[in-house]
């Protein structure tokens, strides 16, 4: 039993309360906020997992002393999320501020400094981060509940001659009647005159995947226009 109580009240015993906390709190907001709406399990698998990464990394480069920490961690995270950048692809907004709430809490998790407060006590030092976690809980929450999310879809459309703002309603109205969809909103992307076709981002009421993008379809935020 004492062996148990020394490990556990060791630093890396200490980290790993701090670690089941993290995981614990992510997969709450992961599972309870962001895959409810969103139903991307590609997402959830990636969220969870950074999570463990990420703890464990900082963690490591800090070193086992817990009241060292260098620039060094700020550069080496740096460095690999830069090159993580250039070899994935674009990610939705929503799903990128889930993965940087991840990451930030996987941060503070494992650089969690107990030295100065050592005299409280561990579960004093955890309900500190117990705190932080409600409000960051809080705060999604609220955001989720009070911000619609709208679906949307890419699609390969073969009327390019609809896409003129003068045919909006009848453009709106042939998709619906094609998709099913309650449509809300038409952009219109990049024109193949060639093949006569457009590619078109849909707006529309109803469960699915919000953001929904196919990968084939490679437009420039720049050449999109509403209808």
């Amino acid at each position: 039993m004492d062996y148990i109580s020394n490990f556990f009240f060791s630093d890396f015993g200490y980290a790993l309360l701090r670690f089941a906390l993290c995981i614990l709190v992510n997969w709450v907001i992961i599972d309870r906020l962001y895959y409810k709406k969103s139903r991307r399990r590609d997402f959830y698998f990636t969220f969870m997992l950074m999570s463990v990464a990420i703890f464990f990394l900082v963690y490591f480069m800090m070193g086992m002393d817990r009241g060292k920490a260098t620039m060094g961690v700020g550069l080496g995270l740096f460095g690999i999320f830069s090159i993580m950048r250039y070899r994935t692809d674009t990610m939705p907004v929503r799903e990128m501020t889930y993965l940087f709430i991840i990451i930030c809490l996987s941060v503070v998790h494992a650089m969690f400094d107990a030295e100065s407060d050592i005299n409280i006590g561990v579960m004093a030092d955890l309900l500190k981060l117990a705190i932080i976690d409600v409000i960051m809980f809080v705060a999604i929450l609220m955001c989720e509940r009070s911000l619609k999310i709208m679906n949307t879809k890419l699609i390969q459309y073969d009327r390019p001659e609809l896409t003129k703002p003068e045919n909006k309603e009848t453009l709106i109205e042939d998709l619906e009647q094609r998709t099913g969809l309650k449509i809300i909103k038409v952009e219109v992307g990049g024109i193949d005159f060639l093949k006569d076709s457009v590619v078109l981002r849909v707006t529309y009421e109803g469960k699915g995947k919000a953001n929904e993008v196919d990968s084939q379809f490679i437009v420039r935020k720049s050449q999109w226009r509403n209808v």
